[in-house]
């Protein structure tokens, strides 16, 4: 092997034209290398040199709940490495991944009962719709492969997954032509937050399950199943609609024979103050609205290493056992990773009873800083909902001016389209979401100049 060649320059400046960032060119706008990091902060050095401490306002896209370098996490990756870190899970089993699985199915709703673990969550999303239309198949409707979907939604970058984001204001129009042509239904009505309750005008309610109800049923001999996600579109456009049209998608996929898959990658574990999304609809029995088919991801590893699950009922197992293939048709090289899954369940253990007081706290601390922003010129709507803050803007927001603003107060944050927000992790004390609060508000102050 030749002898690799001495590289000059720092790591910013070696990153440059070498690496890809989500979404950015080559040459755009000089990245912030990570130093160091630790509970909810991020050490930073940017291109001049100079070393930023930081609140990470992202929970690194919504996963470090527990911050950086938390101490049974760390333990969890250190002990499960002592064994072995990686099997492949074709004809082997290991102790994480069982112990994991049960974990989940003790933690979702009871119809849940079967786990497929995937490697991120748009391979979560991929896996879904292959359960769908695997369901169909083996219950003789092979004709229905395609799948209704939320105007606004995201369910990740993989082809399938883009096939079911919005195909017009979403992120992947450039491909529209591409992927497969999937029906997509009006975007709900938006939802308040009033003394506890998530809720929207009647009328609007009615007006909307009526018109998807129509389409609905004209397609309903073409699809598979419906996917979204509940309650709050995250890359969407970060919007909350009424829990009650969970209710109207629930009732109309029992209508048509559809399963109803939830993409809680980004909401579950607790995110927008239930600990799924989908526990802010009531049925009148006092229960939940329960998908066919649960992703979970992002949060799962408490942020430390990637992985999903994908929960199915046992209608849905007994089906796809029962059809032509008789089996998920579906093997990642690194399904259920032990690391992973040993990780996840030691995060899962630091959730237990605490983190409804740790997402309230945090929401009582993004409605005092925030909310006083609604009366700023150019601010459309702020948006709280648990431990989610939302300033959205009426123009379309400068990222490289409104990142220096924040960091010069002492916060890392990464807007999109015309949104400023903040995911913190769970374990952000009262002056941290303070700060956080300040920054944000800096933010928009700046771009609006």
């Amino acid at each position: 092997m030749p002898e690799a060649p001495t590289r000059i320059g720092s790591i910013i400046e070696r990153d440059r034209g070498l690496l890809w960032h989500p979404y950015a060119p080559l040459d755009g706008p000089s990245p912030y290398q990570v130093v160091g990091a630790s509970g909810a902060r991020l050490k930073l050095k940017n291109d001049g040199g100079r070393v930023l401490d930081a609140v990470d306002a992202m929970s690194s896209w919504w996963s470090t709940i527990h911050g950086y370098c938390h101490p049974a996490l760390d333990a969890a990756i250190r002990e499960q490495t002592a064994t072995f870190s990686h099997v492949m899970f074709g004809g082997l089993t290991h102790q994480p991944a069982v112990l994991l699985a049960e974990r989940l199915i003790d933690r979702t709703p009871e119809p849940l009962q079967h786990v497929f673990f995937a490697d991120s969550g748009s391979v979560a999303v991929e896996v879904a719709l292959k359960m769908a239309i695997q369901y169909q198949a083996a219950v003789g409707r092979a004709e229905r492969w395609r799948f209704a979907a939320l105007r606004g939604g995201y369910h990740g970058d993989t082809a399938g997954a883009m096939s079911v984001c919005d195909p017009v204001d979403g992120m992947h129009a450039a491909f529209s032509g591409h992927l497969t042509a999937q029906l997509f239904l009006p975007r709900p009505p938006a939802a308040k937050l009033h003394h506890g309750e998530l809720s929207c005008p009647p009328g609007e309610l009615a007006n909307w399950a009526a018109a998807v109800d129509q389409l609905l049923e004209q397609h309903r001999t073409e699809l598979a199943g419906i996917i979204v996600e509940p309650v709050l579109q995250g890359a969407g456009g970060m919007f909350v609609y009424s829990p009650d049209c969970l209710l109207v998608l629930r009732q109309a996929a029992d209508r048509y024979g559809l399963l109803l898959i939830l993409d809680e990658i980004a909401t579950g574990f607790g995110r927008t103050g239930k600990w799924l999304a989908s526990d802010w609809t009531q049925n009148g029995q006092g229960k939940p609205v329960v998908p066919d088919i649960l992703c979970l991801g992002k949060a799962l590893t408490g942020g430390y290493l990637s992985l999903a699950a994908v929960l199915g009922s046992a209608e849905l197992a007994s089906a796809i056992e029962s059809g032509p293939q008789n089996a998920i048709q579906h093997g990642p090289t690194f399904m259920a990773n032990p690391l992973a899954c040993a990780v996840a369940l030691a995060s899962l253990e630091l959730l237990d009873g605490k983190w409804q007081h740790q997402v309230s706290a945090i929401e009582q601390s993004l409605v005092a800083t925030l909310l006083p922003l609604a009366e700023q010129p150019g601010v459309r709507e702020v948006r709280v909902l648990g431990a989610v803050g939302v300033v959205e803007l009426s123009k379309p927001v400068d990222v490289q001016a409104a990142t220096e603003a924040a960091l010069q107060r002492g916060v890392w944050i990464r807007p999109f389209r015309n949104l400023i927000y903040t995911m913190p992790p769970y374990i952000s004390s009262a002056a941290e979401i303070s700060t956080i609060g300040a920054a944000i508000t800096a933010a928009v102050e700046r771009v609006q100049q």
